[in-house]
C-alpha cells in the first residue's frame, strides 16, 4: 500500500435543496492546506439553485469538480453511495452540504491514515 502522502484524495459531497449551505462549504473545500484531487457531488433532485451553484464553483475550482444529478429522489444513504461510486480517489472523504471544514481536515485525514495503515 502507498503511504496516504502519495494517494490521490475524493471528496463526496451530497446535495439536496442546499442553496443556503452551499458556498460556504465550497468555500472551505477549497481552502483546505490539501486539496483534493476531486470533488463528486451527488445531487439528489433539487428544486432551488444547487445545482446553479455547483456549476458556478465547478468553472472555477482548483481542483476536477463533477455533478451527478439523479432522476428520482433517493434519499441520503443512496445518495452518498452514488456519490462514493464515482470517486476514483484512493482516500474519500465524505461532506454534508451544511458542513464548514477546517483548513486543515484533508491533511490531517491523510497523515493519520498514513499513522495507522489499519485506520479507514
Amino acid at each position: 500500500m502507498k503511504p496516504a502522502e502519495e494517494r490521490s484524495v475524493s471528496v463526496a459531497l451530497c446535495t439536496y435543496n442546499g442553496e443556503r449551505f452551499l458556498d460556504e462549504q465550497l468555500s472551505s473545500i477549497a481552502a483546505q492546506s490539501l486539496l483534493p484531487n476531486e470533488l463528486v457531488v451527488s445531487d439528489d433532485g433539487s428544486s432551488d439553485d444547487t445545482l446553479l451553484i455547483l456549476r458556478k464553483f465547478a468553472s472555477t475550482a482548483p481542483f476536477a469538480v463533477r455533478v451527478l444529478q439523479t432522476e428520482i429522489n433517493l434519499g441520503s444513504t443512496k445518495n452518498f453511495e452514488q456519490a462514493i461510486a464515482h470517486c476514483t480517489g484512493e482516500i474519500v472523504a465524505l461532506a454534508d452540504q451544511d458542513d464548514i471544514w477546517e483548513s486543515v481536515k484533508l491533511e490531517q485525514l491523510r497523515s493519520a491514515l498514513d499513522v495507522d495503515q489499519r485506520a479507514g
